[in-house]
């Protein structure tokens, strides 16, 4: 490919990450505009409502055949997916919803070193001294969070977890990521479905009896959960993993920003504290990060 070309095919992908990453930094406001549904009700609509955005998508890309060649082990590893994500929706927007926004930014902000546990207790891979040093002083900041707040952080721990396992099945499911996410809905959507029947029988259900706009905005939940999605992964094929991965810390920064700013949630000293060696960890990895990517470029030059 021509210098051109690869310029422009980096630009495009530098803006559908800011896409993927701003429309997800832009969640603490949106999730509130539900309520009166709770958690779970969210989370069964976004399942239901992905679900018939990403089916007109598959229509209209014409990749419905490919739903025929996925063999038992991928459909295994996407019902896996399907389950993780899942646990990270209900996790966040009942954070969102319950003024926890910046307990889920933490989370998100955890998330990369999750990442690099995980790669090193799952496929085995070695730690460099930097990247040891970044981990140790994550989990020193865990602990003085957890010790600030008197309990474990959950809500943080939870998202990062549930994010981290979600990313390491997809980083091994050889499919398409339109008919990965569209599987993951389809998989969730009759548990999704049967939630939202028995919740409307008992009374506990609110799609429908406060307005028109409200029932737009909660069938909005499909595109607004789709759509970041399929920017990130148009994001993934024009970038390098080293610019991915620096554009993530975007949508923390926005939701803590948020959390602070608009939800007025606390920040005592000690939390300012566990974030403070949180992005210390962060600089520690990111820099290590891009000086192994200068390296090799060096060297493949």
């Amino acid at each position: 490919m021509s210098g051109p070309a690869v310029q422009h095919n980096s630009r495009a992908g530098l803006l559908f990450g800011l896409g993927a990453y701003g429309s997800w930094g832009l969640f603490p406001a949106f999730f509130p505009l539900l309520k009166p549904a709770g958690a779970f009700e969210v989370l069964a609509h976004r399942i239901v409502w992905t679900l018939v955005f990403m089916a007109v998508v598959l229509l209209i890309a014409g990749l419905g055949p490919r739903l025929r060649r996925i063999d038992r082990r991928t459909w295994l590893l996407l019902a896996a997916a399907s389950m993780l994500v899942s646990a990270n929706w209900v996790i966040y927007i009942y954070a969102v919803n319950n003024g926890h926004v910046v307990d889920a930014a933490l989370g998100y902000f955890i998330n990369p070193l999750v990442s690099v546990a995980l790669g090193v207790l799952i496929f085995g891979e070695k730690l460099n001294r930097t990247q040891g040093l970044a981990l140790v002083i994550a989990v020193v900041a865990v602990g003085v969070l957890a010790a600030e707040a008197d309990t474990a952080p959950w809500i943080a721990v939870g998202l990062a977890l549930s994010f981290g396992l979600y990313g390491l099945v997809k980083k091994i499911v050889p499919i398409d990521p339109r008919v990965s996410v569209g599987v993951e809905s389809a998989l969730a959507a009759p548990f999704a479905l049967a939630y939202l029947v028995v919740a409307a029988i008992g009374g506990h259900g609110h799609f429908l009896g406060h307005g028109a706009g409200h029932v737009a905005l909660t069938m909005s939940c499909g595109p607004v959960t789709a759509i970041p999605l399929l920017l990130f992964a148009a994001a993934a094929q024009r970038l390098p993993l080293v610019s991915l991965g620096l554009l993530q810390y975007l949508t923390p920064a926005m939701q803590m920003t948020w959390g602070v700013v608009i939800g007025r949630e606390p920040m005592p000293p000690a939390r300012w504290l566990g974030f403070a060696l949180i992005w210390v960890a962060l600089a520690v990895f990111t820099a290590d990060a891009v000086r192994r990517a200068r390296r090799g470029t060096r060297t493949a030059g």
